[in-house]
């Protein structure tokens, strides 16, 4: 864990949130087996562990990263549990532990992106009971039944810029836009998605504006106003025709823009030459594997829709930057040396993180668990990103 980043947690001292360095915080020994540092300026005492995932754990550390791992590789809770032979519970408070430190991890670091292309999609799961099975009295309940996750995905970086956990409806859509929409520099990217009639929808509330029609004639009301997509809105569906239960025929139509205009991006991109939503789906499977909740069938799924979304935030912080990934790697200058007799690195490991240009390295777990986001930018949490619900951090029994 970082020296320097460590603040003093007092909102009363004049000294608050200031870096150690830069504030009056010296070190001061250990208490019950924590590093920690005292204030000189309000006399109060804070451990090194502060503000990261490590606060107020009462477990060995290196284990309590090895079950983070386990987790985030695709294990279930119970597994989990029996590998480091622990309680369930212990791991579902270490999973609530690492998948509120990887939120704010990721809402810090996700910020002003440059995206050029973006694919939508979402991934079917289910939350205590399938929506076919559910009871009529159960089927009231909102957080029972089909759950789906919408992904907003850039295939160049192989990046999920924003993701939501809800039911298949055009409110879920419309929130992943206005997240994605938060997480980027305001350019708006060429979209691709499947044929959900959604996506359109949620499209121009979120690059579209208003326009007032023209009255035809010279009595009457003036026609409603209407939102139009913007000039620069360059979104295609692929379209897929399905004969008894499988595709036999895809077809691609361009919704927002023109077929020339389209033409011409496909042309200078990076990623593909065709109108596809090859790479989001490529990725769904990456998320079906990291994450034993959306396995098709499993009898690992979630109980509560909270703990599939905690479960999504470590999956996904642990997929952007700690798991290299293959396509992205890049060819070493000269080759290195590898311990032993073994073949020569050719390639150097690049996460999705470092192609977005978010980080510069490969981090480790423990990293990622003990990254200190600033003390500004929690407080300011609830107001600047209002999109983002914060998870429920009660820990549910029976997961």
């Amino acid at each position: 864990m970082d020296w320097e980043t460590l603040y003093c947690p007092n909102k009363h001292c004049p000294c608050y949130g200031i870096p150690f360095r830069q504030g009056q915080l010296v070190k001061n020994g250990h208490s019950h087996g924590q590093a920690q540092a005292l204030c000189k300026s309000c006399g109060g005492s804070v451990a090194l562990s502060y503000a990261t995932a490590y606060y107020g754990l009462e477990s060995e550390p290196a284990i309590f990263e090895a079950a983070i791992r386990a987790l985030a590789e695709g294990n279930s809770i119970r597994a989990t549990g029996r590998i480091f032979q622990v309680d369930k519970d212990t791991v579902c408070e270490w999973l609530n532990r690492a998948a509120l430190q990887c939120r704010l991890v990721a809402l810090y670091l996700w910020t002003g992106l440059h995206v050029l292309e973006c694919q939508l999609d979402e991934l079917w799961s289910f939350v205590h009971t399938k929506e076919a099975h559910l009871p009529s009295a159960q089927g009231l309940c909102e957080s029972y039944g089909d759950a789906w996750v919408w992904l907003a995905f850039a295939p160049l970086w192989r990046v999920i810029l924003a993701f939501v956990v809800g039911e298949r409806t055009q409110e879920s859509a419309d929130l992943l836009l206005e997240r994605l929409k938060d997480v980027t520099d305001g350019h708006v990217p060429f979209f691709t998605s499947d044929q959900w009639p959604g996506y359109e929808e949620a499209l121009l509330r979120a690059c579209g504006h208003w326009v007032q029609p023209e009255r035809r004639g010279q009595r009457g009301r003036f026609p409603h106003p209407r939102r139009v997509a913007a000039a620069d809105l360059l979104y295609a569906q692929v379209v897929k025709i399905r004969t008894n239960g499988h595709v036999t025929e895809v077809k691609t139509k361009v919704v927002f823009g023109t077929p020339e205009s389209v033409a011409v991006h496909l042309a200078a991109s990076a990623a593909s030459r065709t109108i596809n939503t090859s790479f989001v789906e490529r990725d769904n499977l990456s998320q079906r594997e990291h994450n034993r909740r959306l396995a098709r069938k499993t009898n690992a799924f979630s109980k509560d829709i909270t703990w599939l979304e905690k479960q999504l935030w470590l999956s996904t912080a642990y997929y952007h930057f700690v798991l290299p990934h293959l396509s992205l790697r890049q060819p070493l200058a000269s080759p290195k040396a590898t311990r032993g007799t073994g073949s020569l690195m050719r390639w150097k490991p690049v996460t999705p993180a470092m192609a977005a240009g978010i980080t510069d390295h490969v981090w480790t777990i423990p990293e990622l668990l003990s990254y200190r986001v600033p003390v500004d930018f929690l407080d300011a949490l609830p107001t600047c990103k209002p999109l983002f619900a914060l998870p429920d951090e009660k820990v549910h029994q029976g997961k």
